[in-house]
């Protein structure tokens, strides 16, 4: 997979918080390294554009963790806008994954007799339509909706009337969720080894999605220390980052299958058999190393 999260963190609070203020802060946190990448992907760096997805999903998973709080008509309809974005940077993030298997030592000669001059063509063309919308006044729109929503809109509104006897403590709340999380991944997971490729693509979702809270609970907002869910992290880290391995092994090999017809080629790269087994492998010793780790 592409690049590795972008961990400077642009903000950073004390312990003593409520759910409301530590969802704002990560949430300011995602927008701050959406407009810090921006320049960067509108030039075609591969790294920020990864970064960019990374901040985008980041915050989804923030508004779904702290859904009784966050949730509100007006995230339903920036939410709707951000998958508008988000398919113009996947497009573009698929392509730069294809240049970079076929680039390979091992995929290099089968990737030029099947694909040739496609790859060029049609990284160039994603490329192109992220720039537009990254340059777009629907994007300038939808990074300052996001900032004023989440800033002052009627999610903050609404909690601040709600009598603070009835709010959780932070950290009960998030060990209550994160287990929460926990639970349904594994219970998601049960059959990895037989999961269509519809049903892996939603299961690394979610452990994107568990990661992501894990890292944001103990670095932008500092409920755990680091090392007490290092237990956890470092399984679903592995589950998630084999899960989307296998997936851009998998798109890599579609990206030839009909080019390798016409041509009369290979349909699928060399070693692609042995490799989806060996990440399958992997995927399910992480999800037992996962299983296997204990509660938040």
């Amino acid at each position: 997979m592409l690049g590795e999260i972008d961990r400077t963190p642009l903000t950073r609070i004390k312990p003593l918080l409520d759910c409301a203020t530590a969802f704002q802060k990560i949430a300011q946190d995602c927008v701050a390294k959406v407009r810090l990448h921006h320049s960067s992907a509108c030039a075609g760096d591969a790294e920020a554009v990864h970064q960019i997805r990374v901040a985008i999903t980041w915050l989804r998973a923030a508004v779904s963790f702290f859904a009784p709080v966050a949730g509100d008509a007006e995230w339903r309809r920036l939410k709707k806008e951000i998958a508008w974005l988000n398919a113009s940077l996947g497009a573009a993030r698929d392509s730069d994954v294809v240049m970079e298997y076929a680039g390979r030592e091992r995929y290099r000669a089968w990737a030029q007799r099947t694909i040739g001059s496609d790859l060029d063509a049609n990284q160039a063309r994603d490329h192109r339509r992220m720039v537009g919308c990254l340059r777009s006044l629907r994007f300038h729109d939808l990074v300052e909706a996001m900032s004023g929503w989440i800033a002052g809109g009627r999610w903050l509104r609404r909690w601040e009337r709600k009598p603070r006897r009835k709010a959780k403590p932070l950290k009960a709340y998030c060990e209550r969720e994160l287990n929460r999380w926990r639970r349904r991944l594994i219970r998601k997971g049960r059959r990895l080894k037989t999961l269509n490729a519809s049903d892996c693509h939603r299961l690394r979702i979610k452990a994107k999605r568990f990661r992501y809270m894990l890292e944001a609970l103990t670095g932008i907002v500092p409920v755990f220390e680091r090392d007490q869910l290092r237990h956890v992290h470092r399984p679903v880290k592995r589950l998630q980052r084999t899960l989307g391995d296998l997936r851009d092994l998998k798109r890599f090999a579609r990206s030839g299958r009909s080019a390798a017809v016409e041509r009369g080629g290979k349909r699928r790269p060399p070693g692609y058999r042995r490799q989806r087994r060996k990440l399958r492998g992997a995927a399910m010793s992480a999800y037992r190393d996962l299983k296997d780790a204990g509660a938040c």
